[in-house]
């Protein structure tokens, strides 16, 4: 008996308004760093243009996303297109990893060619810029469990410290001239962007290799499925993350010989905990004859344990 049960439901993306107005708040930035990095002769003003400039690409990525995330299953993409926040997670951490990697390098160098800047131009854009960033951020907040917002959000907030280093180094150098700061800050801000990148590199990946989600662990599932009456072995269990916060199992269970509405009642029981302690909603469980043991049995691959 093969049974399957999804629940996935299309609903209106409200982050589509958001990233529109946070590509536009970004071009204008771009374009006032670049002018003043001109006028102003700052190298600084100009990195951070650039930098501020490869939000683009990755804002575009999680618009996207977020549009591809919406659509429902169809005859082609029978789980829908949620996974389309994954991929765009694990393209911008790639992205972010080589900017980070640019800014580093780029820190590093101005250790041994300093440069003059003008504070005021890197004041007064520093702060513009914090005003864009910092909004940014605190809007992205609310969607930090969606790996494809944290991986934005990861960018912007860097962006933010970014602008902060810039504020802070400009009023320091204008009251001291240790030039020095502007790169040392650029060290630290570039060493927070790849470790946060990282991070969303490799959970992303782990899931689109169809990785067991992290704050789960098998053998509790299956403990779990077990207590179920009338369930005497379970075994064939994957576990997996279709997009943000939606997990899908399959399993084979095996149950003595009953009524078609008797296993019924078993799948809803097995369904309901599934869902109330492991938030897995999309469940497809396969009945099998069983024999008649004493014990519930749980035989993943490619071990076998049992349970009392």
């Amino acid at each position: 008996m093969h049974v399957h049960h999804g629940s996935d439901g299309h609903s209106h993306n409200p982050t589509h308004g958001f990233l529109s107005a946070a590509l536009l708040a970004t071009l204008v930035l771009v374009a006032a760093e670049f002018l003043g990095g001109y006028l102003g002769h700052s190298i600084a003003l100009l990195s951070d243009a650039i930098h501020n400039l490869s939000d683009v690409p990755t804002i575009l990525i999680s618009w996207t996303a977020a549009y591809w995330a919406e659509r429902p299953a169809d005859a082609e993409r029978t789980f829908g297109y949620r996974r389309a926040g994954i991929l765009a997670a694990f393209t911008n951490s790639i992205l972010l990893l080589l900017v980070a990697l640019a800014l580093l390098w780029g820190a590093i160098d101005r250790f041994w060619h300093p440069a003059e800047v003008g504070e005021q131009w890197m004041i007064g854009l520093s702060l513009l810029a914090l005003a864009i960033n910092g909004g940014i951020t605190v809007g992205l907040v609310r969607g930090h469990r969606d790996l494809n917002l944290r991986a934005l959000l990861v960018h912007n907030f860097g962006d933010a410290l970014s602008n902060i280093g810039i504020l802070a180094g400009a009023l320091i150098i204008r009251s001291t001239g240790a030039v020095w700061l502007d790169p040392a800050l650029g060290v630290l801000i570039a060493a927070f962007v790849l470790w946060s990148s990282f991070g969303v590199l490799h959970e992303s990946g782990h899931i689109l290799l169809e990785g067991l989600p992290r704050q789960m662990r098998l053998p509790e599932v299956a403990r779990s499925i077990l207590e179920v009456s009338g369930v005497q072995e379970v075994h064939d269990i994957h576990i997996w993350t279709i997009g943000a916060g939606h997990h899908a199992l399959s399993c084979h269970v095996r149950i003595p010989d009953m009524h078609m509405e008797e296993s019924e009642k078993i799948l809803t029981a097995i369904r309901g905990r599934l869902a109330g302690s492991f938030g897995i909603k999309h469940t497809t469980v396969q009945f099998e004859r069983a024999g008649l043991p004493d014990t519930g049995v749980y035989m993943p691959e490619p071990f076998r344990s049992s349970k009392s």
